[in-house]
């Protein structure tokens, strides 16, 4: 393995990331629809999507749009009008790397938004990914600043609204949300995490210091419930939000992540609200849930305060086996790491971590944990806009004053990481508002890769240069009879000496973005491991060996060495 130690300039030689959304076909642009009269919808930006929508081996992006907001308001209004004409709408791009030669470098996408029957017109927010029905297609689910939509992979390239008649329905101001499994009936469930109630016929006025117009915060409206719906197997699905026990104690959803935080085998839900406490909804096994996030010390920041949580993400980056976790925040309050002590309580972690401090300058959101360099070690992305004005950008005329660049971290193996922002790129010199990021491994090369969602401006195709010089090993885990991945389950690699490292299999996390849903596994120098053992979702252990590094493997269920006891 590569040693951590090592300054990450003397291991890696070039950047580390370059941006090809441009040449590889990805011509999207965001529009946020903004007038001048400061509505909060324009700051809060959306989410990316990554799924392979076509079942052809390669991922495929969903980019989510805005729309001209306010009442009466129309495109002539608009300060940052966006290229072309309207209807303005959501996006579906091909990825084509199936039509070219594996290896050759290129990346390429096509629009295929029309023929695709994909009509998502909404104020876009976020998506989630999952084959609701299991037939083997995966399904979106987007959520809006109005109302929600389920879309049905036809399985034929198409999609069909399904919302209507299918309880998922949401007409709130809807922003993560995410596919699970949280009763282990066998299929999926869904958590809808929804934001504020903003009012566009009675607009809430703020100021800043110097008595200009600014954005509000979230605490100048009333928070919004959220909402648990159970799935019914008949691709309709049941309100059980009351039932639960998830009634209370919500507070202004800006991201949701799904994973067992008490190792109790159970999936839990941890939510990031925006100005508010957090919540850590720990499933109790019997169809409800309690929020332990304030005894489990990850409610509150180290100070004891309520922190603007947006984006949030959980992994083992320590090698302990448990799920750590790690959030955004505004600027001023630092990024927060909490750390596991494998029981469910955490500890605050972000100073001594060396996440903290450099965050501190930044507003972030999206974010997400993913070895760029394969060397066994979990790093994070964090993306960057502000959501109040910088008075610098404002009088130098910036119509969105909110610029900020994005920050790369390294693992440095054990409780450290490292700035490596300036060695990654000319892309970490841009100064955008970066809201959404998803990962996943776009060019089928064993490392990497992200797309970066900006608020009023273009999409970022960030392609991973480095990480397949070292070894690495992908593997997706479907069902026993069709490709529906097993959201939930949880992959252990485990190498010589007895090193063990811990993936899971989820889609949902950062901020309203959904992900590749394979695991990779970097490997480092040493190509050489034990084997791989999977922890399905219903309580199944599977184990296989001899699977070749270099290239992904599909793991189905039922086609393992069975474990019966660890």
């Amino acid at each position: 393995m590569v040693d951590p130690a090592k300054d990450t300039a003397a291991v890696l030689v070039g950047d580390i990331f370059s941006d090809e959304a441009a040449e590889a076909g990805l011509d999207f642009v965001h529009f946020n629809g903004m007038s001048g009269d400061y509505y909060m919808a324009e700051v809060t930006g959306a989410g990316v999507g990554l799924l392979d929508y076509d079942n052809d081996g390669d991922l495929d992006v969903y980019l989510l749009q805005g729309a001209m907001l306010g009442p009466g308001k129309t495109i002539d209004d608009a300060i940052l009008p966006p290229p072309g004409e309207p209807p303005f709408k959501d996006r579906l791009y091909r990825n084509d790397l199936g039509d070219l030669d594996i290896g050759d470098g290129r990346l390429s996408f096509t629009d295929v938004t029309e023929e695709s029957g994909l009509e998502a017109t909404g104020y876009g927010m976020g998506v989630a990914t999952g084959d609701f029905d299991g037939d083997g297609w995966v399904d979106l689910y987007v959520t809006n600043l109005g109302a929600n939509q389920l879309w049905h992979n036809n399985g034929d390239d198409t999609f069909t609204d399904v919302t209507r008649g299918s309880g998922a329905g949401d007409e709130l101001w809807s922003v993560p949300a995410a596919f699970f499994d949280y009763d282990g009936d066998g299929r999926l469930d869904l958590f809808v995490g929804n934001y504020i109630a903003a009012d566009f016929d009675n607009r809430t006025i703020c100021r800043d210091l110097a008595g200009g117009l600014d954005y509000c915060g979230p605490g100048a409206f009333a928070p919004l419930a959220d909402r648990l719906l159970r799935g019914m197997g008949d691709g309709s699905f049941e309100d059980v939000t009351e039932a639960a026990g998830l009634t209370g104690g919500f507070g202004g959803a800006l991201g949701v992540i799904v994973a067992d935080f008490n190792g109790d085998s159970k999936p839990d839900i941890y939510v990031a609200n925006d100005g508010m406490a957090n919540n850590l909804w720990l499933n109790q096994g019997a169809g409800t849930f309690v929020d332990e996030a304030l005894l489990a010390g990850c409610a509150l920041s180290g100070q004891g305060k309520a922190e603007a949580s947006m984006g949030v993400d959980a992994a083992d980056y320590d090698g302990d086996g448990d799920l750590d976790l790690f959030m955004t925040h505004l600027t001023g309050e630092s990024n927060t790491l909490y750390l596991n002590d494998g029981s469910g309580l955490f500890e605050d972690a972000s100073v001594d971590s060396g996440l903290g401090p450099p965050s501190r300058l930044f507003t972030s959101f999206g974010t997400g944990w993913f070895d760029y360099d394969n060397d066994g070690l979990l790093d994070l992305l964090t993306v960057s806009g502000a959501v109040k004005k910088i008075e610098s950008q404002a009088r130098a005329g910036d119509p969105l004053p909110l610029h900020l660049p994005n920050q790369l971290f390294r693992n440095l193996g054990g409780a450290r990481f490292r700035d490596v922002s300036a060695e990654a790129g000319a892309v970490f010199e841009l100064s955008e508002v970066s809201r959404g990021t998803a990962f996943g491994d776009l060019d089928n090369d064993g490392d990497a890769d992200a797309v970066i969602a900006n608020n009023s401006g273009p999409v970022r195709l960030l392609v991973n240069h480095v990480g397949n010089r070292n070894h690495w090993l992908g593997v997706r885990l479907v069902g026993a009879e069709s490709l529906v991945d097993q959201l939930g389950a949880r992959v252990a690699l485990v190498r010589p000496g007895g090193e063990v490292l811990w993936r899971e299999v989820r889609t949902a996390r950062g901020f309203a973005s959904a992900h590749d849903p394979r695991v990779l596994f970097g490997l480092g120098e040493d190509e050489g491991y034990d084997f791989v053992r999977a922890h399905w979702p219903n309580g199944g252990v599977e184990e296989w060996r001899g699977l070749e590094s270099g290239r992904y493997h599909t793991l189905r269920h039922g086609q393992g060495s069975r474990i019966e006891s660890e």
